[in-house]
């Protein structure tokens, strides 16, 4: 028996009604196509009489131009009928002749007609294209005074009737293709527009045209002094330097080109630097070879009017070859040194029995025992058994293997063990190249150091002053960018114990913002939830033997091991040994230290070991004045940033919530929430969206 309520039956009880609907709808369709179809016929007899007949009665005079009958282009016809409404013409053949005649008014069989046909446009695929409308960023004109056209009613001619598939696809061609128009329409009428207006004119001074970007590029000072500089200048500077950076204000502010020779980027630099200027003090400024001073005597270049005679001295004459060169891409790293245990490793990696075993119902691939390993270094270094032991740990201790589950460092029993670069993740780590770095490991410290100082000269080079705008694509191409990759792949095999708390958790801040920088050039911003997967937990640094995501290095390692937002999952399994690094207690102000490459994150910024807390403090302090707090005192309500949301168990209740926060606020709004949180009232926290598109 049927059920009453089963889809079948909802089908077939249905099925009369809509059939009769899409018949009737076909039919209404077929019908005013005829009959524009006749309306279109008739004037065009009407035209041709009124041509080929004119004489006392009247007089016609027309032009007529025919389109390329095969170009194949759509067109649209606009038909005023008697009433005032507007009819479309529907679709015709694609290489129908288009025809555009403007005629006098003659009197025919008693009746006044004015032909005005526009250009008929055909399209085999939709019935209507509609017009393109005129930008609603400038003054439309009013359309000149034409009398009404007055059409004849003409019969319908039976057609055959499209199938019921071809009609579904058209009508749902033609709603998407208008739902896509009033989207875009709606978007252009929100257009910005400035406009000039007085008694005499109406004059638009300024276009905010949606999705068009408009840059206008000030004469530089030189080009304001009518100047074409032949020579150049340059100047020494260090990274995160105060002086360099208002150095390099002015000569930006001023529109000079100059060249920066960063001597943490360029370390040998430094050395003539000291043999030009006598200190290693900077900045240090050279017009051409003749070396000028620092900010000091900038200021008196600048408050002297000076600077235009030191630029007029530039025109006539080339940079000579004693001027500060221009960096260059190279190497000035100190070279590296092999691994004291490199050899054996070697010999190791050619003689183990490498295989895939199946171990605790799991199968494993390119393992071996540590029995093997033993013996293998036995034989290799000629050694017995209880030093050969202690050979072993140690290279477990560099990170040339690991236990496949993690359960120790290394012991001799039924163990098995796995080469780095054997690892499974090893091919989604973005600072591996082909082989593991297998030199003797720099300091950590000295690693730390290093990234910071190349991250800083990349930020003062290639974003904007307040670090709120990122030039990827000018990372990318340069050599500041190049070598912090190589200091990158450093990282491999470094020993992260050796940092105290504050250099760990300056180095770990600096490299999620780091890695954020590399990862939106490697694989763009995260548009979608798979991109957000790809960028948050899939993009990976080797570090010390391990890897990590920048989830991982948030929530982690700077949370503590906590759960991400819209997550069940703890970054790391009890035993991982990433735990060892995460600080012995949480503080919430990393998250407004750390930046991923969106418009809502915070500015991204780097951090020095010594000074990190207050940093902090201070890029919070820099978010929440940057409208990562609003207030409604009417509503008593206190909008805050989504970050605050989705880490709440960082900060605490909502009341503990708005107490802490006000300690990074400014006079003005520390006294709005203190307001709020005199009487003792309830108080509404809202959260702010928010906006995952590109701090470019």
């Amino acid at each position: 028996m049927l059920n009453l309520r089963s889809p079948l039956y909802i089908y077939i009880c249905s099925f009369p009604f809509l059939y009769f609907f899409f018949t009737n709808q076909i039919a209404m369709d077929s019908s005013e196509q005829e009959k524009v179809d006749g309306d279109i016929d008739v004037e065009k007899k009407k035209d041709k009489t009124a041509n080929g007949y004119g004489g006392d009665g009247g007089e016609a005079k027309g032009t007529a131009s025919s389109a390329d009958k095969d170009s194949g282009d759509f067109y649209d016809v606009e038909i005023e009928k008697s009433n005032g409404e507007k009819e479309e013409k529907p679709p015709q053949e694609s290489k129908e002749e288009s025809t555009s005649i403007s005629s006098k008014t003659e009197e025919f069989n008693d009746k006044e007609i004015t032909i005005h046909s526009p250009k008929i446009f055909c399209n085999a695929r939709n019935h209507y294209l509609p017009a393109i409308k005129s930008q609603a960023h400038l003054p439309k004109p009013d359309p000149p005074a034409t009398p009404r056209v007055e059409r004849s009613q003409s019969l319908s001619i039976a057609e055959t009737m499209p199938s019921i598939g071809k009609y579904i696809s058209d009508r749902s061609s033609s709603f998407s293709a208008a739902i896509v128009r009033r989207l875009s329409s709606w978007k252009e009428d929100n257009g910005d527009l400035v406009v000039k207006n007085d008694s005499l004119n109406l004059e638009v001074t300024e276009f905010h045209i949606p999705g068009v970007k408009v840059i206008v590029k000030l004469k530089s000072e030189a080009e304001r002094l009518g100047l074409d500089l032949k020579g150049r200048i340059s100047f020494f500077t260090r990274s995160n330097c105060r002086d360099c950076t208002a150095v390099r204000h002015f000569f930006r502010e001023k529109g000079l080109i100059y060249v920066e020779i960063n001597i943490d980027v360029f370390p040998k630099r430094e050395k003539e630097l000291i043999e030009r200027t006598g200190s290693s003090q900077v900045p240090q400024i050279f017009f051409n070879e003749k070396w000028y001073g620092g900010l000091t005597a900038l200021n008196e270049l600048r408050n002297g009017g000076e600077m235009e005679v030191k630029l007029r001295e530039m025109v006539g004459e080339r940079c000579p070859e004693g001027a500060p060169a221009i960096p260059v891409y190279g190497v000035d790293d100190e070279e590296e040194e092999d691994d004291v245990l490199l050899e054996t490793v070697r010999a190791l990696r050619k003689t183990l029995p490498i295989q895939d075993r199946l171990i605790k119902m799991k199968m494993v691939k390119n393992c071996f025992s540590g029995v093997d390993l033993v013996e293998g270094i036995m034989d290799h270094l000629d050694r017995g058994r209880k030093k050969s032991v202690i050979t072993a740990k140690l290279m477990a201790q560099k990170h040339f293997f690991h236990h496949v589950f993690g359960e120790n460092e290394f012991e001799e029993g039924n163990h098995f063990y796995r080469f780095l670069e054997h690892e499974p993740f090893i091919m989604g780590c973005f600072n591996y190249r082909s082989s593991t770095n297998d030199s003797e490991p720099k300091p950590a410290s000295f690693l730390a150091d290093r990234l910071s100082k190349l991250m800083f000269a990349i930020l003062e080079a290639y974003a904007s002053d307040d670090r709120l705008h990122v030039n990827y694509s000018g990372i990318d191409r340069s050599e500041e960018f190049r070598r912090y990759l190589n200091v990158a792949r450093d990282l491999q095999r470094v020993n992260m114990k050796l940092l105290s708390p504050s250099e760990r958790l300056a180095l770990f801040l600096n490299l999620h913002n780091a890695m954020a920088i590399h990862a939106v050039i490697s694989i763009g911003h995260p548009e979608g939830v798979l991109d957000k997967r790809a960028f948050f937990n899939e993009f990976l640094y080797l570090v010390g033997g391990y890897p990590y995501s920048l989830n991982i290095i948030l929530n982690g390692t700077l949370r503590r091991n906590r759960t991400s937002p819209y997550s069940f999952f703890r970054p790391f399994s009890k035993g991982d040994r990433r735990l060892e690094l995460a600080p012995h207690k949480l503080n919430p102000l990393i998250h407004f230290g750390l930046c991923n490459g969106t418009r809502s994150s915070p500015a991204v910024r780097f951090f020095t070991a010594d000074g990190v807390e207050s940093e902090l403090r201070c890029s919070a302090k820099e978010y929440f004045q940057r409208g990562a707090i609003q207030f409604n005192m009417e509503k008593r309500t206190v909008y805050l940033t989504r970050i605050i949301k989705w880490y709440n168990e960082d900060f605490g209740t909502e009341k503990d919530i708005l107490k802490w926060v006000m300690k990074y606020l400014d006079s003005t709004q520390s006294g709005l929430l203190a307001h709020l949180l005199a009487d003792d009232g309830h108080i509404n926290i809202m959260y702010q969206d928010y906006d995952w598109s590109g701090n470019l």
